[in-house]
């Protein structure tokens, strides 16, 4: 089951559940959300990726839609079992590595950073701080978020 924004996840069992935190770019950034819903199927997949996403949204406080947004990524990432990062090359994700910072110390981070990533030193060395386990490819990713999931 996959569950976006604004959709409520409170009162739902999230204790199978992963957040696809990573490169989205208001929309600009491949779907790579899509290809890790359908792989993790039977599991509960927290994409942050809101199909109806307006880019005219003030990004601020007072705008009541994006701090929606927001305090549903921030509850989803509190809540889940597991958080994968994909840090996208084509991508700057400045709120991702902000997550990453936020969650780096919780024990349920897998992280794919591939080359090109313009922080990639940035995200390598924190992860290496951090024992952050680290995959090298999407496929990577998948297979170690189901192995965290299973056990």
């Amino acid at each position: 089951m996959t569950i976006k924004p604004p959709t409520p996840i409170f009162g739902t069992d999230l204790s199978q559940s992963v957040f696809l935190a990573g490169s989205i770019d208001q929309g600009k950034t491949e779907d790579w959300q899509q290809q890790l819903s359908l792989a993790l199927d039977g599991y509960t997949v927290l994409n942050p990726r809101r199909d109806e996403w307006d880019t005219s949204w003030e990004q601020n406080i007072d705008n009541l839609q994006f701090r929606e947004q927001v305090e549903w990524e921030l509850e989803a990432l509190e809540r889940s079992k597991v958080i994968v990062f994909y840090f996208s090359p084509e991508s700057k994700a400045p709120i991702s590595l902000l997550e990453l910072g936020l969650h780096a110390k919780s024990d349920k981070l897998i992280v794919c950073c591939p080359e090109g990533y313009w922080r990639k030193g940035n995200v390598d060395i924190v992860c290496d701080r951090y024992n952050i386990e680290t995959a090298e490819t999407i496929d990577d990713l998948i297979q170690k978020c189901k192995q965290q999931l299973d056990s």
